[in-house]
């Protein structure tokens, strides 16, 4: 018999639209040979099975599961394809691990962890990667700006949990600080104040494959825009990926084993994008992505075919290797 599949797509934060389109894609490609593939939408309240026809029915939250004219659907592996919350900051996987249900991507602690902006910083600078100087500010902190007297501007403010550049300024004088902090505010309760970074902006998709890692090209990112914001990341007349990237060995070099490296000690499953800046002081992490975009024009699925790997092939591997994976196992 052929695997049930629920694709999720949706959630609740700035990124629901791309996630839609991600979702859309990789229903689109899985395999209808060896997959039985179902659209499943999240939303604040509800999470629906959307059938062919349009129609709705509510997933039964107490075992995910569906009822359809008379039919009890059940599902064998779980892809989650939601961008933010509550499919990249380790809500999801939560709920799935006590369901006992397999699920595509990073364990709810890496999830967490890894959407958490300053928590991941201090982790991967404890792990000897270069990182900007930045800091926290959560909403009402009223002391926030005694925590920015030793950055330097220009400066990046974003939410510390989030995603897709939503909500993300930045600026080159105090005066715009207030605006920048209120637009990042709208989507989390604590921001981010990063120190820019001038460089060269590339980035490394690494998945679970089999035993090991597999590693992708990697890709140059280069923003027609002041940087790459949420416009510039989905419309391709603000920006070129030039994958494989054109950059110096050495520090093509130097990304792979850093990206494996943390890869391995952030304990990723899945698909994940490693993005960084490097510039004559060397390279600088900026952020991991545990869902990156999967729609056909994502940076992912361009790493992918320049790999030689089709999107069938690329989600029939994460399929496989959730359910080849014990759930609630990181």
């Amino acid at each position: 018999m052929k695997q049930r599949i629920a694709v999720l797509s949706g959630g609740y934060s700035g990124e629901s639209g791309i996630s839609v389109k991600s979702g859309g894609v990789v229903r689109k490609f899985l395999d209808r040979n060896r997959y039985e593939v179902f659209n499943v939408m999240v939303g604040r309240d509800k999470i629906w099975l959307i059938n062919s026809d349009g129609s709705k029915d509510a997933i039964d939250l107490n075992d995910f599961s569906a009822r359809v004219g008379g039919s009890e659907i059940t599902f064998d592996c779980i892809f989650i394809a939601i961008h933010g919350t509550p499919g990249e900051d380790g809500r999801l996987q939560g709920y799935f691990d006590m369901l006992g249900l397999p699920y595509t991507g990073c364990s709810m602690v890496t999830s967490a962890l890894t959407f958490n902006k300053h928590l991941c910083k201090q982790v991967v600078d404890g792990l000897g990667v270069k990182v900007a100087k930045s800091a926290l500010i959560r909403k009402g902190d009223a002391g926030y700006q005694d925590k920015l007297a030793g950055l330097k501007m220009p400066l990046f403010i974003k939410p510390n949990n989030g995603g897709s550049s939503v909500g993300m300024s930045k600026i080159s004088g105090h005066h715009e600080l207030e605006k920048a902090m209120e637009t990042a505010f709208l989507e989390d309760d604590e921001i981010i104040v990063e120190e820019f970074i001038s460089g060269r902006e590339i980035t490394c998709g690494l998945l679970k494959y089999e035993e090991g890692i597999l590693m992708l090209p990697l890709t140059e990112i280069v923003s027609k825009k002041d940087f790459f914001d949420y416009e510039a990341k989905y419309d391709p007349a603000l920006a070129d990926e030039i994958v494989p990237a054109q950059i110096p060995e050495t520090v093509a070099d130097e990304c792979r084993k850093t990206s494996s490296m943390l890869f391995s000690a952030l304990n990723c499953r899945g698909v994940v994008r490693f993005d960084y800046i490097f510039n004559d002081e060397g390279l600088f992490f900026l952020e991991v992505n545990a869902i990156p975009g999967l729609t056909e024009e994502s940076i992912v699925p361009k790493m992918a075919r320049c790999h030689g790997l089709t999107l069938e092939r690329l989600f029939g591997i994460l399929v496989e290797e959730a359910l080849n994976r014990r759930p609630g196992i990181g």
